[in-house]
């Protein structure tokens, strides 16, 4: 297979970038990264030097370039012959497809007031009203998933599956910005940070 080359911003904020870059991970396929320092003061030439959208992340597949998060964590699930990323049951992926598409498309508050920040903690935050509804869905949307779909595992559908990698970004903003979470959502987001590649991330966003 020709080598796979992703695109990613700066780790400790690009959450978009960690999503594809889990789905490598755990998939095992050997990747080359290339990061873009999202705090450079050329970061705007940089981006377009970069992607043809001018943002990050984009996977690049001998000719092929796929610069879409969602749209590269499917096609590595095309790739990861060795390994269903997404749930096997049919109506189990739907589901996880729906709200693998909730997040790629949703919660604007929570991404505005709660950006991602793995270089640091921000013990005792209040979250804004305007960004309770979206904390408050992210959590409904993981007990029922656990609910119908965990059993026999750790994660949303029981073994990991891209839609676990969606949610990799906010597991880190809750972790990191102490949101107060039930039994069920504090279990899932321990089962995610105790994952190597979520491990790694962290450690390399220094």
């Amino acid at each position: 297979m020709q080598q796979l080359t992703l695109v990613i911003g700066s780790k400790y904020t690009s959450s978009w970038s960690l999503r594809p870059w889990m789905a490598l991970k755990i998939a095992g396929l050997p990747f080359d990264e290339r990061i873009v320092d999202l705090d450079s003061p050329d970061r705007k030439a940089l981006l377009a030097a970069a992607s043809p959208s001018a943002k990050v992340p984009m996977l690049i597949h001998g000719d092929l370039k796929i610069w879409d998060s969602l749209a590269i964590c499917e096609y590595v699930g095309e790739l990861a012959c060795a390994q269903a990323l997404w749930p096997e049951n049919r109506g189990a992926r739907a589901v996880a497809r729906a709200i693998s598409a909730e997040m790629h498309s949703g919660f604007p508050a929570m991404r505005k007031h709660l950006s991602m920040n793995c270089k640091e903690d921000f013990p005792g935050f209040v979250p804004p009203d305007e960004a309770l509804p979206d904390i408050a869905r992210v959590q409904q949307i993981w007990r029922e998933a656990r609910a119908t779909y965990g059993v026999g595992g750790d994660f949303l559908f029981g073994r990991w599956s891209l839609a676990d990698a969606m949610y990799a970004p906010v597991v880190f903003r809750f972790k990191g910005y102490d949101v107060k979470l039930d039994p069920v959502c504090e279990a899932y987001c321990q089962a995610m940070l105790a994952l190597p590649a979520m491990q790694q991330w962290k450690a390399e966003s220094f």
